[in-house]
């Protein structure tokens, strides 16, 4: 959205316009914004309660404002950034909890000249293009959401002791395969290739067919948008009806330096025994 200040203190009319645009188009990028973290707080709890990044490593959250989450490629104390590598598979942000987020917002404060993008993609399309027969098959389906799917692939840097901690801190849960979003009242589908691995009473095996199908489904091109940051974009996107994946199509020594902010979602989810 443009002729937008996002420093500026906003009435509830034009907030509520802002809302109705974000339902309407799921993702809004707000150009050429010059925030302090206050006013990036200040404008990002108009959505709900924030996250507050409480129990996370200490060096990628700003130290006075612990809604503030850093996601970058620069070296920290030294060694390597842990958020260097996030999100480069489709995902929508921790439905591996029985709390989902409601929304994410970046503030983009620098970019490679070329590269660093992100992909979106409609999950309300999603389900709108399949086939009837299909969506009454899924609509009374759930799945598994595990992140230690996820954790996999991050032990290359990350130390034993810390993916154990964060596999304790988050079982399987399970959620719906179609998600009503609670605002606009239109289904999506709810999975990822991610941290989805298999349908509650079936097994992976017996799942894997059709996951896969809807894993590639929901990403057609015709669902999908690319986002190419500039420095000073807000983006902020509703990971009710989105997936999401940060591109890893740019040269690893040009920076990359994201801050990030969560609102936190209603309970959906629970979590069960199974993995």
């Amino acid at each position: 959205m443009t002729g937008v200040d996002l420093r500026e203190s906003m009435d509830e009319s034009v907030f509520n316009r802002i809302r109705q645009a974000w339902h309407e188009h799921l993702l809004l990028r707000f150009p050429g914004q010059q925030l302090d973290y206050r006013q990036y707080i200040a404008f990002g709890s108009r959505f709900g309660e924030l996250e507050k990044y409480l129990h996370q490593s200490k060096d990628y959250t700003h130290p006075e404002h612990p809604e503030i989450y850093f996601i970058t490629n620069h070296e920290v104390n030294g060694k390597p950034s842990e958020t260097r590598d996030v999100g480069r598979e489709w995902h929508t942000d921790q439905s591996y909890t029985a709390r989902p987020l409601k929304a994410t917002m970046l503030y983009c404060r620098e970019i490679p000249e070329a590269g660093g993008d992100t992909m979106f993609t409609n999950m309300y399309l999603a389900y709108e293009r399949l086939s009837p027969r299909l969506k009454s098959v899924l609509d009374g389906l759930e799945a598994v959401h595990d992140f230690s799917l996820r954790l996999n692939n991050l032990a290359t840097y990350l130390d034993p002791e810390k993916i154990a901690a964060r596999k304790k801190k988050s079982p399987p849960v399970a959620h719906p395969v179609v998600r009503v979003h609670p605002d606009t009242g239109r289904k999506g589908l709810y999975v990822s290739e991610a941290v989805t691995s298999h349908f509650v009473g079936m097994t992976r095996e017996e799942s894997a067919g059709l996951l896969e199908f809807l894993f590639q489904h929901s990403v057609r091109p015709e669902f999908t948008y690319r986002h190419r940051w500039s420095v000073d974009d807000v983006v902020i996107w509703d990971n009710r009806c989105t997936l999401h994946l940060a591109l890893k199509d740019f040269d690893a020594t040009s920076p990359r330096h994201m801050v990030r902010m969560a609102v936190l979602g209603t309970p959906l989810g629970h979590v069960i025994a199974e993995s």
